[in-house]
């Protein structure tokens, strides 16, 4: 692996600051890397930045550092089977570093510094002309809808309270309609679905046990039930840590496809409506653990 990195930064991300930034520069040149410094100034320039380092470079070494949104830019730029990923949590939730279990930046900046990897799976989504690539999670219906009902004055003023002010709203006009999902050719009628590629959601809660970054296939949440008291009793039972509870079901899949017309999210962005295809994909790239 080069020596030569490069950080490409969200200056916007909850986490951020310059004097961050700069610990984290002097403890990789400490660390005897040589980084270069990429900031990002829209939402599409992780993407961008990722795509030229892989024309410019056969093995690129690229540092996320932002939050989960920019590490699903960068993913979104890199060619599979070509980049190594390093990760430093300036985000808001962070979920993946908790996935990762780092304490800090420090910590991340530290692993990174060892470069010890493990092959990283992700997902990838399509249809309606879209093609993205997810490491968390897919989630098509509820939650889909409430990503895609955020306001972005309320995101401004109220930050991940304007999700809660979307969920409301959301429960308010209640879409009772099914979804059609097939998971490796099973069709299943469920009211909604979450691909999960790690346990986590949202933050440290567990959704969805045994899913996990380096495995080839998802973890898929399916809430049967189509009662808006049942999401409600859902998001208790794992914000307590008490599971999925009855009236869910969990199963494995690489291939899961999804009919209708509703709504869908990836890694907390709004992408689409289905009906799309979500594929898992093994060996993507070299995560540093």
């Amino acid at each position: 692996m080069s020596d030569r990195c490069t950080l490409i930064v969200n200056p916007v991300s909850g986490g951020y600051s310059e004097t961050a930034v700069r610990a984290a520069v002097d403890a990789l040149r400490r660390g005897g890397l040589a980084p270069h410094l990429l900031l990002t100034g829209g939402p599409d320039d992780a993407a961008v930045f990722a795509a030229r380092l892989c024309a410019q470079e056969e093995h690129p070494f690229v540092i996320a550092a932002g939050g989960d949104g920019t590490v699903n830019g960068v993913l979104n730029g890199l060619e599979p089977g070509r980049a190594t990923l390093g990760y430093i949590p300036f985000g808001t939730a962070n979920v993946l570093g908790r996935e990762l279990g780092l304490r800090s930046a420090g910590d991340a900046v530290a692993r990174i510094v060892r470069r010890e990897t493990r092959p990283l799976a992700t997902g990838l989504l399509e249809g309606f002309g879209v093609r993205r690539r997810f490491f968390l999670m897919a989630g098509i219906g509820f939650d889909g809808q409430v990503v895609e009902g955020v306001r972005s004055d309320e995101k401004k003023r109220f930050g991940a309270g304007a999700y809660l002010l979307s969920a409301l709203r959301t429960f308010a006009a209640w879409d009772r309609r099914p979804l059609e999902v097939e998971a490796d050719g099973v069709a299943i009628p469920c009211h909604g679905a979450v691909i999960c590629n790690a346990a986590r959601y949202g933050g440290p809660f567990v959704l969805a046990p045994g899913a996990s970054l380096f495995q080839d296939g998802f973890r898929v949440v399916l809430i049967r039930n189509p009662s808006r008291w049942r999401y409600l009793f859902l998001a208790l039972r794992v914000v307590a840590g008490r599971g999925a509870g009855c009236g869910v079901s969990v199963l494995s899949a690489r291939r899961v496809t999804v009919g209708g017309n509703k709504p869908v999210q990836v890694d907390g962005d709004f992408i689409c409506h289905s009906p799309v295809t979500v594929t898992a994909e093994a060996d993507f790239a070299r995560l540093v653990v």
